[in-house]
């Protein structure tokens, strides 16, 4: 890297912390952030809480500063002689012109490798559907018997069979020794998992141990502990660390646990809890048995009213019958004068029906006398003839008429066609459509 000055920049004076500040800005920004590895030396913790060090290996050095509000998050200790890796800006510090890095993130050495390890196992037991939440258990609400896997010496153990007495003193507890760091850890806790799913001693099993580094949980973050506890045919619940700490167990596991105190909160129900619901529900209980008691009073109270004795039961329906039978005697017919009654109104029906007919009858005469006088038939008779034209119509008129035309005339008895030789007019008016013939 370069850095060139114009020519007027050559001959310009720069005071010092002019020069620092330049210096600085041109690390800041031609440097990313980067990861350091190297050992820490001459650490010092300041009263205002900020940690100074140098991280050094063979051939070099380089002072380092992180500052509370960085540091804060880490929950373990530096030392000198450590190896770590650090996260940090390159910069440099004005006031006395040294270079420094100024650290974002601290890790031991060697952890980046571990969460590589740990990013690919993950990935791939993921892919083979082992955190799928579909294959979680549901955990018992009361177990019969609680089993543990951790070591014996192990002050989570303490913390869990403390919660457990607290919460629910009568449930037994089953525990599988093992330890849980260091080497072959991983192959012993395993092995007690797959002991306690043989045996089916207890319907729920926890898998802890307390907090540390991530070192310390690593064997939490081995395959076989993950299949382990997958085959497991028991419930199996993880309770590894504090609660920002996360491994493969509890991806696995039916069920995640913050710490080992919570695990066993997890699968122990609280026994006041249980005793405070059960007095709740007794208490509903008792309620609900005096509302149906006195429903049942009350029913009772109706019926009875309505329960008539025997005795009076015949009796009233005695009664009922003598009240019918004056119905009955009241609304029965007297025959005889029913059918003298219907004698006279048969006689006056067929009185009435012949007055009826003899006036219908009547009436029928007259109008035939009426209809006969209007017959044309009986006007023929008496020498009367209809002439009608070649069209077929009545002539009433000679002027309807010229000499030649042909006519028909209808006669009481039979027609004839005529042929018109002459016309003139009539001495005196024709009445009506007709002629007298002859």
């Amino acid at each position: 890297m370069s850095f060139g000055l114009a020519g007027d920049e050559k001959r310009r004076i720069y005071g010092v912390r002019e020069l620092n500040f330049s210096v600085k800005q041109l690390l800041e920004n031609s440097l990313p952030l980067l990861w350091v590895r190297g050992e820490i030396s001459n650490f010092i913790c300041a009263a205002s809480g900020h940690w100074y060090f140098s991280l050094k290996d063979e051939q070099a050095q380089v002072r380092c500063a992180m500052f509370r509000h960085k540091n804060q998050y880490l929950d373990w200790p530096p030392k000198n002689g450590a190896q770590v890796e650090v996260l940090a800006l390159a910069t440099l510090y004005e006031a006395r012109g040294e270079f420094q890095l100024t650290l974002e993130q601290m890790r031991p050495a060697g952890l980046g490798a571990l969460y590589e390890a740990f990013e690919r196992l993950k990935s791939k037991l993921q892919d083979e559907g082992l955190f799928d939440a579909a294959r979680k258990r549901p955990l018992p609400f009361l177990p019969s018997r609680i089993g543990i896997v951790t070591s014996p010496q192990a002050a989570a153990l303490r913390d869990v069979l403390t919660t457990l007495s607290d919460r629910m003193p009568g449930i037994p507890v089953i525990l599988y020794p093992t330890p849980v760091q260091g080497e072959g850890a991983a192959q012993k806790i395993s092995q007690a998992i797959g002991m306690a799913s043989e045996r089916a001693e207890c319907d729920v099993l926890l898998v802890c141990r307390g907090g540390g580094s991530i070192e310390d949980l690593w064997a939490f973050n081995e395959e076989r502990v993950a299949r382990a506890i997958a085959a497991s045919r028991i419930p199996v619940v993880s309770g590894v660390g504090h609660e920002t700490d996360f491994t493969i167990a509890d991806f696995v596991a039916d069920r995640r646990a913050a710490t080992p105190t919570a695990a066993a909160q997890l699968v122990a129900p609280a026994r006041q809890e249980l005793l405070q619901r059960l007095r709740l529900i007794a208490q509903h209980l008792d309620r609900a048995r005096l509302r149906q008691a006195d429903r049942l009073m009350q029913r009772l109270d109706f019926l009875q009213r309505r329960l008539v004795h025997p005795a009076q039961r015949l009796q009233q329906q005695a009664q009922h019958l003598d009240r019918l039978r004056r119905r009955l005697h009241l609304a029965r017919p007297d025959l005889a004068q029913s059918g003298a009654r219907g004698a006279e109104q048969g006689r006056r029906l067929l009185e009435a029906m012949r007055r009826s007919l003899e006036r219908c009858d009547s009436r029928l005469h007259g109008l035939r006398q009426h209809l006969a006088h209007l017959d044309p038939q009986q006007v023929l008779a008496r020498g009367y003839s209809v002439v009608r034209d070649e069209r077929g119509q009545v002539v009433l008129d000679s002027a309807q008429l010229s000499a030649g035309d042909c006519l028909d005339i209808t006669f009481a008895r039979g027609w004839a066609s005529a042929k018109v030789m002459e016309k003139g007019e009539p001495p005196e008016p024709v009445k009506g459509d007709f002629h007298r013939s002859g």
